[in-house]
């Protein structure tokens, strides 16, 4: 479940330094009125005054297809830098541009953790847990951070697991550093895909990268699902009832004469 908090804590800085109040731990932001079309830099900004410096971005992608993991990105950005043109939403940008992004942002991130959850994983734990797991991975993967930026509603025991964090509604359309590691995780996941297409080719995954298309349902209808589809999803299972019920019709018995 996912909650929603307005409480605010006071984030100590180093000795000597003036504090100040920002969201707390799982407190939600949400868009207000004719918030700008690019992310900034106001919610590290907050941080970056309180004296913390490892501050990390973190967003997801991969939570609606039919098949494939779950992948998260986590990008920490030098404090006061300037952001990279370009940088927004994975989703308001091209694969061309999302790839010409790519490089530049790991080249200046301070550092990037990237972490991805099975589709065994997601079929025994559900999308939801199972988003949270790779989310946890890619930020352990940063090699250190103090505080966590990420995309969406609060939720419920990620502090524990990854300490103070804010939860930004549509972070990655306000935030830089969730929105840089939205294009992360889109990229390696596409990419991941796309070689997986040609492992199993026929559902145009290097297109739909596993969303269910009508190409993807056709081919799925045709060919049956593989390993990497998710059972535990609705799309799936109506493909393997499809199986199932041709399945049938091959093994029952012929039917006699009528008399």
């Amino acid at each position: 479940m996912r909650e929603t908090s307005r409480r605010s804590v006071a984030i100590p800085g180093p000795a000597g330094a003036a504090r100040v109040v920002a969201p707390a731990g799982g407190a939600s932001f949400r868009r207000p009125p004719g918030s700008p079309s690019e992310p900034t830099l106001r919610y590290e900004r907050e941080l970056w005054r309180a004296g913390l410096v490892r501050v990390a971005g973190v967003d997801e992608v991969g939570v609606a297809p039919a098949c494939g993991p779950v992948l998260a990105a986590a990008v920490i950005v030098a404090p006061n830098s300037r952001r990279i043109p370009g940088v927004r939403d994975s989703k308001l940008l091209s694969p061309v541009q999302r790839e010409a992004l790519y490089p530049t942002i790991l080249r200046r991130a301070v550092a990037v953790g990237v972490g991805a959850a099975s589709v065994a994983e997601i079929d025994a734990l559900n999308i939801y847990h199972a988003t949270h797991l790779a989310m946890r991975r890619a930020i352990r993967r940063l090699g250190g951070h103090e505080h966590v930026l990420v995309d969406g509603l609060r939720i419920r025991g990620f502090e524990a697991h990854v300490g103070p964090y804010t939860a930004i509604v549509d972070g990655d359309l306000l935030c830089y550093s969730i929105a840089c590691a939205s294009i992360v995780a889109k990229v390696v996941r596409d990419r991941l895909m796309a070689r997986l297409a040609a492992r199993h080719p026929g559902y145009g995954w290097e297109r739909n990268a596993g969303y269910a298309t009508p190409e993807h349902r056709a081919a799925m209808a045709e060919l049956g699902i593989t390993r990497f589809h998710r059972r535990s999803f609705v799309t799936t299972q109506r493909a393997l009832v499809g199986e199932q019920q041709a399945l049938d019709l091959v093994l029952l018995p012929a039917l006699p004469p009528e008399p």
